[in-house]
C-alpha cells in the first residue's frame, strides 16, 4: 500500500464530500505534493470553479472544512492553499510505520497491473553481420528494462530477439568470404563479430561502390539465401551463428537475457506469409493496383500524404514488410505456430533457458512464446513500417493497442569520447554507420569504462584485492552504460560522454550506486541488525520524512513506468531516492548517538532505503556494490 494508502484515503473522502455537495462526475487528481503544498495535493477546486461560480481558493476552504469531519486515519489535516489547491498533511507517525514496515517485505513495489497476462517484448534484433555498437545498446537496454518493469507489474513476459539472417547485410559478408577470399578465422584473436563488421562487411561494401558489376553477385547470393537447402544458405547459417554468438556474449555481459531467438530465415520458409496474405485480401486491407507506377502490385494505401506501400511486387515476390506482418501476427498468437524449438547451445549466465526456432520436426519441444500484447522496440526511423503493422494487427486482433511500437532516437558520441575511442570527428558528435565502419562497439565502450573504474577504485581502496576490484569495476561499468541509455526520454537523442557518465556527482549511475554503498557502510559500522520494531515518531526531521516519502512512492513509480513503457520513470526515481538519502545523511547523524532509540529508528530508515534502492536498481539492471 505505502504512500498510495494516503492517496486512496483522501480520494475516497473527497468523493464523499462531493457526494454530500450533490456533485458527481468530477475527475479530480490526488497526487504527492510539490514542496510547499503539504504532503498531498488535489486540483478538485479548480475543476469546480466554473460550476460553482466561485474562486478555487474559496472552494478549497469549503471542501477543507467538510473534509475535517470525515474519518481519517493517515491524514492529520487539510488546508486551502492561496493558489487554490487543496493540500493535505500526513500523520507521519502512522504513515512512516506503514511505509517502512512494508519496505522490508520481498513483495515491496509489486503491483498487479498485468493480472498475469502474457506480453511479448521484442528487442535487440541486430543483423548478424557485425558487433553491437553503442547505438544498438540503447535498444537492448530499453527492451530489457521494460521487460523487468512489466514483470514487476505482474505480466508474464516473453522476451524475443529477431535474428535477420537472410537480408542484404548477411549477403554482403557471404560475398566477402566466398568471392573476395576473406579468411574465416579472425586475426590476432579478434572477436568474430568484430572481424565481420570491421573488416569483411565494410571492405566488401567499399568494393560495391567501386565496381557496379558486383551487384549481380550480391543479388544471386541473396536469392540463394532464400533456399534453405542451398550451399550458400548453409554457409551463411554457419557464419551468422558465429556472429550471433559474439553479439549474445556482449548482451549477457550487460545482464541482458532472452527467452527465444526467432530466425528470419525460418519465418520465410515457414509459409506464414501465404497464410496471412489471403486474410489481408479478404479483409480488404490490401488493394490490387491496376495502373500507375505500382501496376500489378498489392499495396496498403498510404495515410494522408503518405505514399502507398507495396507489399507484393508485380512479379509476385513479397517485399521485406511481408516478413514482418506474419511475424507480428504470430507473436500475437493469431496464426498456428509453424516452428519447432530447440535449446540454444550456449547457456545464458542466468537461470533462464534460451530457446531458438527451428523447422526441424525432429525437435519436439512444445513452447509458446506468443502473447496477448506485443511491445516491439525499434528505432524511430522504422516508424512508418511499424505504423502499418500496428494498424493491421489492431484490425486482426480487434484490439487497437494489441501491438505497440516502442520507438526511440539514436545515440551519438561526444567528440571527446569519440577521440578517446579512436574516432577523429573534428570536434563534432560522432554519428554512427555500420556500413561505413563509423561506429564504436559496445565492447570497447564497456572496456574503457571498466578500466577507468578500476583506476579510481584502486586509488580509493589500495588495500582491496584484485578480484573485488574487478567485480566493482564490472558492476559500475555495466550500471553506467545501462543508466545512460535510459535516463533520457525515448524521443530525445543521446550524446554519450565517457567522463561525465562516470561522475560521482549528478544524474549518473555511480552517484546512485555510491549512495547504496554509503548506506551499506553505515549499517556495517553499526554492528546491528536493523529492525522495524522501533519508535517511528522519532523520525520527524524534514530530511527523514522526505526520504520516507520517496521510499513510499516506489510502487506508484512502477505503475507509471509500466503504464507508459517508460524506463526513465524508474531511472529518475532512483536518482531522486539517492538525492533524498544523501540529504538525510548530511543532516542527520545515525551512529554513536546518545539516544539508542533514535539510532535504531534511523538505522531502520537507512536499511529501508537500501532495500528499496536495490529493488529499483534491479529494474534497471544496475547492480549495487557494497563498496566503491
Amino acid at each position: 500500500m505505502t504512500f498510495k494508502s494516503i492517496l486512496d484515503e483522501i480520494e475516497n473522502n473527497l468523493k464523499k464530500v462531493l457526494n454530500d455537495m450533490s456533485i458527481d462526475d468530477v475527475s479530480f487528481s490526488v497526487e504527492p505534493a510539490k514542496p510547499g503544498f503539504g504532503d498531498v495535493s488535489s486540483n478538485v477546486s479548480f475543476l469546480l470553479a466554473k460550476q460553482l461560480k466561485k474562486s478555487p481558493q474559496d472552494i478549497a476552504k469549503s471542501i477543507s472544512e467538510r473534509f475535517s469531519h470525515c474519518t481519517n486515519t493517515l491524514v492529520l489535516k487539510s488546508e486551502a492553499h492561496a493558489s487554490g489547491y487543496l493540500n493535505f498533511f500526513a500523520d507521519w507517525k502512522k504513515l512512516s510505520q506503514l511505509i517502512l514496515s512494508e519496505s522490508y517485505l520481498d513483495t515491496f513495489g509489486d503491483i498487479d497491473l498485468g493480472k498475469g497476462t502474457t506480453i511479448v517484448v521484442e528487442h535487440t534484433s541486430v543483423n548478424p553481420n557485425k558487433a553491437l555498437h553503442i547505438g544498438h545498446i540503447r535498444n537492448i537496454i530499453i527492451g530489457d528494462t521494460v521487460s523487468r518493469i512489466l514483470k514487476k507489474a505482474n505480466y508474464n513476459v516473453n522476451v524475443l530477439n529477431y535474428i535477420d539472417d537472410s537480408g542484404l547485410q548477411v549477403a554482403d559478408i557471404v560475398v566477402g568470404f566466398k568471392h573476395f577470399g576473406y579468411d574465416q578465422e579472425p586475426p590476432n584473436g579478434k572477436k568474430f563479430d568484430h572481424y565481420c563488421g570491421d573488416d569483411v562487411y565494410v571492405k566488401t561494401t567499399e568494393k560495391y561502390e567501386k565496381d557496379a558489376g558486383l551487384e549481380s553477385i550480391r543479388k544471386n547470393v541473396l536469392k540463394d539465401l532464400e533456399d534453405g537447402n542451398s550451399e550458400t544458405a548453409m554457409f551463411a547459417d554457419k557464419i551468422t551463428r558465429r556472429v550471433l554468438a559474439g553479439q549474445l556474449e556482449t548482451c549477457w555481459n550487460l545482464d541482458v537475457f532472452y527467452d527465444c531467438l526467432n530466425f528470419e530465415s525460418h519465418i520465410i520458409r515457414s509459409g506464414l506469409w501465404d497464410k496471412i496474405f489471403a486474410n489481408l485480401k479478404d479483409m480488404g486491407l490490401l488493394e490490387f493496383e491496376n495502373d500507375g507506377k505500382n501496376a500489378g502490385c498489392w499495396v496498403i494505401r498510404g495515410d494522408g500524404k503518405e505514399e502507398d506501400k507495396v507489399i507484393v511486387r508485380s512479379n509476385g515476390t513479397a517485399t521485406y514488410i511481408a516478413k514482418d506482418i506474419p511475424y507480428a501476427a504470430w507473436k500475437l498468437g493469431m496464426l498456428e505456430d509453424p516452428f519447432c524449438y530447440e535449446r540454444y547451445p550456449e547457456v545464458q549466465s542466468s537461470d533462464r533457458d534460451l530457446w531458438q526456432t527451428t523447422l526441424d520436426s525432429a525437435c519436439t519441444a512444445s513452447k509458446n512464446f506468443t502473447g496477448d500484447k506485443v511491445v516491439t522496440v525499434i528505432d524511430s526511423r522504422q516508424a512508418r513500417l511499424q505504423k502499418i503493422i500496428t494498424y493491421l494487427m489492431g484490425r486482426f486482433k480487434s484490439v487497437p493497442d494489441a501491438y505497440v511500437h516502442l520507438g526511440y532516437e539514436s545515440v551519438t558520441l561526444s567528440s571527446e569520447t569519440a577521440k578517446t575511442l579512436g574516432l577523429d570527428t573534428d570536434g563534432k558528435q560522432a554519428q554512427m554507420s555500420g556500413r561505413k565502419g563509423l561506429y564504436v562497439s559496445a565492447d570497447s565502450v564497456y572496456d574503457m569504462l571498466r578500466e577507468k573504474t578500476k583506476e579510481e577504485t584502486v586509488k580509493r581502496h589500495p588495500e582491496m584485492d584484485v578480484a573485488e576490484t574487478e567485480k566493482i569495476a564490472h558492476h559500475v561499468s555495466v550500471g553506467t552504460l545501462r543508466y545512460e541509455m535510459i535516463k533520457q526520454d525515448l524521443d530525445k537523442m543521446i550524446t554519450f560522454d565517457l567522463t561525465k557518465s562516470l561522475s560521482l556527482e549528478g544524474d549518473t549511475a555511480p552517484y546512485i550506486q555510491y549512495s547504496y554503498a554509503r548506506a551499506s557502510r553505515i549499517l556495517e559500522k553499526s554492528g546491528k541488525v536493523p529492525s522495524i520494531d522501533v519508535d517511528f515518531s522519532l523520525l520527524c526531521e524534514n530530511s527523514e520524512l522526505d526520504l520516507i516519502k520517496n521510499i513510499g512512492l516506489f510502487n506508484l513509480q512502477v505503475r507509471d513506468a509500466a503504464n507508459n513503457l517508460s524506463p526513465k520513470v524508474i531511472a529518475r526515481y532512483c536518482h531522486e531516492l539517492a538525492v533524498s538519502f544523501n540529504s538525510f545523511y548530511e543532516k542527520s547523524k545515525v551512529l554513536n548517538l546518545d539516544d539508542a532509540c533514535l539510532e535504531n529508528s534511523r538505522l531502520c530508515l537507512v536499511n529501508s532505503f537500501k532495500i528499496t534502492l536495490k529493488k529499483a536498481l534491479d529494474l534497471l539492471g544496475v547492480k549495487t556494490p557494497d563498496r566503491m
